[in-house]
């Protein structure tokens, strides 16, 4: 089946052409149909499988032009580095159609993004803490929104969304068509959806944690970080395929210390991002990563979702994630697109637990690798990889007041008396019926 035979409109269609796209996705060939039915969709695909063209092309079919300029779609996703690729998205498929898109994130000063949506906007993409803001402050206006979309919701919720995402559901307009993506189907996926959405259709391109087929996996068990980022660096010399890189790292602590111990061997060609950098420095380093400038880019699982980058050439595990779903959400940042792709993941002995609960959630092995043999092993460890002494803790015993031979004593109950200042009046009134006064004035 080829995207001409989906009901879709010419502007669309030579928008998909320019971007090279001629055959939807199975995701894609799922969800149209059913999304432009008018039914609540509710998508379960993995990582990689083209969700964001799935919902966002039925909903810029159907959207009518309006000189309001009030949000016709709203698309909530978990991150700013989505916000961002959304918008791009939306962009790039509407090049032939008169429709204005606006971005709203937080971290950020709310009051610029609050001046951009006043000032029109067909498609507003957001994070959910600020459509919280442009919803509680009265900026958003929701009376023309037809369609609904939350993209990534099982991260959300991971992220603690919970609470902004019931509040946003109860105001917005209930008359609204619902677009629910997420990687797996857990239980508060379902209550969410049985409380807020009306019959949704369950659309399902492959079972959750089935890894895409174009992607190669590849493993090391290797002893410790310093040998980890030799490796690293011996597999980045020895392979020149490797030309686009996206390293995932557990802690940001841990992500920076790999980029001072192993970006001086490569200068200028390593990046890094994670939480506790600033914005714009997030941004500049992805779209370095995007132009070739960055051959490897080190990240936290914060991206894991949000980064969406075309020919990763190879992900690399500098460790084992400790939720075994983000396995899958790390490597499906390669093999995008009908492309092929490369995962490589170093794995201490100690992470052997993780790793069997890895093959068991995808239901096969990860292919293991000898070491090469010109790998310099070091035995020096990181403070966080120092055996940790567990000491027992002894507990003071508690004196009671009542052990015999004690150095307390109970008061005696004239002591235990509290001075507190007295109502003559309101006494004398108690016990005579009336104040007692000292007499007539004469």
């Amino acid at each position: 089946m080829k995207f001409d035979e989906l009901n879709l409109t010419k502007p669309l269609l030579n928008a998909l052409s320019d971007l090279g796209y001629t055959q939807p996705t199975t995701i894609q060939q799922k969800v149209l149909p059913v999304a432009m039915s008018g039914r609540d969709v509710c998508g379960i695909a993995q990582t990689g499988t083209g969700k964001t063209v799935a919902y966002l092309l039925p909903s810029l079919r159907q959207l009518q032009f309006s000189t309001t300029k009030i949000p016709q779609i709203i698309v909530l996703v978990p991150t700013r580095e989505l916000v961002v690729q959304v918008v791009e998205t939306v962009t790039a498929l509407t090049k032939y159609m008169n429709v204005l898109t606006v971005g709203v994130y937080g971290g950020v000063n709310l009051k610029p993004q609050a001046a951009q949506v006043q000032q029109g906007a067909d498609v507003l993409v957001a994070t959910p803490g600020r459509l919280v803001d442009l919803l509680a402050s009265g900026v958003l206006k929701t009376k023309a929104l037809k369609r609904f979309i939350i993209d990534e919701f099982d991260e959300m919720l991971n992220l603690g969304f919970r609470a902004q995402l019931t509040a946003i559901l109860d105001l917005l307009p209930k008359k609204r068509q619902n677009l629910l993506f997420s990687a797996t189907l857990t239980d508060e996926v379902v209550k969410v959806m049985d409380t807020f959405f009306t019959e949704p259709v369950r659309v399902e391109a492959a079972p959750a944690g089935t890894p895409l087929e174009t992607i190669e996996q590849q493993a090391y068990i290797v002893p410790n970080f310093y040998t980890k980022a030799n490796l690293l660096s011996l597999l980045l010399r020895n392979h020149t395929d490797m030309n686009r890189v996206l390293v995932f790292m557990s802690t940001k602590e841990m992500a920076d210390q790999l980029f001072e111990e192993f970006g001086p061997s490569f200068p200028e060609q390593v990046g890094v991002i994670h939480g506790n950098k600033a914005q714009n420095y997030r941004f500049e380093s992805v779209e370095r990563f995007k132009s070739g400038q960055y051959r490897v880019l080190i990240a936290t699982d914060i991206v894991a979702r949000g980064l969406d980058v075309a020919g990763v050439s190879h992900v690399v595990n500098f460790d084992l994630p400790a939720e075994v779903e983000d396995y899958i959400h790390r490597i499906g940042r390669t093999g995008r697109a009908d492309q092929t792709g490369t995962a490589i993941s170093f794995i201490r002995p100690a992470e052997e637990e993780q790793q069997a609960a890895i093959e068991a959630f995808m239901k096969q092995p990860i292919p293991m690798l000898p070491l090469p043999d010109k790998l310099v092993m070091v035995e020096q460890l990181t403070d966080w990889e120092q055996p940790q002494i567990r000491m027992k803790t002894l507990e003071p015993k508690v004196i009671k007041k009542t052990d015999a031979n004690s150095a307390f004593a109970e008061k005696i109950e004239k002591n235990k008396k509290v001075n507190v200042r007295r109502d003559i009046a309101a006494e004398k009134m108690k016990k005579y019926g009336k104040p007692i006064t000292r007499g007539s004035k004469k």
